[in-house]
C-alpha cells in the first residue's frame, strides 16, 4: 500500500510549526495538518474529548494509540472530501508524530521525505512567545507557566528522539528565532530541493 509524501514540520511547543504549517498549506500541492487543532476542537463532553482534556491540561502527551487512531480517521476524513488528494499533494504535518511509539506506528501510512527542525534552546523565550499565544488564541494550555514547562521538559524527552529516528531523512536546521518570514524562506528553499528533485505518485492509504 502506497503511503502518503510527508514533510514534517518539527520543534518546541512555541517554535512556531503552525504558523509555517499553515502558510504552506495554503500552497496548491501541499496539505497541512495539524494535530493540535483537531485536539482541541474535540467536544469535552465526548469520551475522547474527556480523554485528551485529562491530558493536556497536565502538560501530558495523550496516549500514542488513541493519538494515531484521530489521526488517521481524520486523515482518511479529508481524503473522501476531496480536500487532500494524495496523488498529488504533499502531506505537512506539524504536532505528530510527538514521539518515537507515535512515528513507528505512522510508518505504514506515511514517507516522510523531508524535516524540517525548527530550533530555539532559549526555552525563556518560547515560553512568553506561548503566554502572548494564550491571550491572543485563548488557548488556556497555554496560560499557565508551570504547564508551559511541563511541555517543554516533554517535548525534550519524548518528542525531540524523533531526530534521531528520522536520521536517514533529509533534515533542515532552522533558527525558529528568526522571523516568521526569515524562517519560511529557508522552508520554502528545502521544498523547491524536494519537488525539484522529482516524486513519485502516491496513493490514498
Amino acid at each position: 500500500m502506497a503511503r502518503y509524501r510527508t514533510i514534517l514540520i518539527f520543534g518546541a511547543p512555541g517554535s512556531g510549526k503552525g504558523t509555517q504549517g499553515k502558510i504552506l498549506g495554503k500552497i496548491p500541492g501541499f496539505y497541512h495538518f495539524a494535530c493540535g487543532d483537531v485536539f482541541r476542537s474535540l467536544d469535552p463532553a465526548s469520551e475522547l474529548g474527556a480523554q485528551f482534556l485529562e491530558y493536556s491540561s497536565k502538560g501530558e502527551l495523550v496516549p500514542d494509540e488513541m493519538t494515531v487512531r484521530l489521526w488517521h480517521e481524520s486523515i482518511r476524513k479529508t481524503v473522501e472530501s476531496g480536500k487532500f488528494k494524495p496523488d498529488r499533494d504533499h502531506l505537512i504535518l506539524d504536532g505528530i508524530p510527538r514521539n518515537v511509539a507515535q512515528a513507528m506506528l505512522m510508518e505504514t501510512h506515511i514517507e516522510v521525505r523531508r524535516v524540517f527542525h525548527l530550533s530555539c534552546p532559549d526555552r525563556d523565550k518560547l515560553v512568553a512567545r506561548l503566554k502572548k499565544r494564550a491571550l491572543r488564541d485563548n488557548r488556556l494550555d497555554d496560560a499557565n507557566e508551570e504547564v508551559i514547562r511541563n511541555r517543554l521538559s516533554t517535548y525534550d524527552s519524548e518528542s525531540k528522539p524523533i531526530l534521531s529516528h528520522y536520521a536517514s531523512v533529509k533534515r533542515h536546521d532552522i533558527d525558529a528565532s528568526m522571523t516568521p518570514l526569515e524562517v519560511l524562506h529557508k522552508v520554502l528553499e528545502g521544498l523547491l530541493q524536494e519537488t525539484s528533485a522529482g516524486t513519485s505518485t502516491a496513493a490514498p492509504c
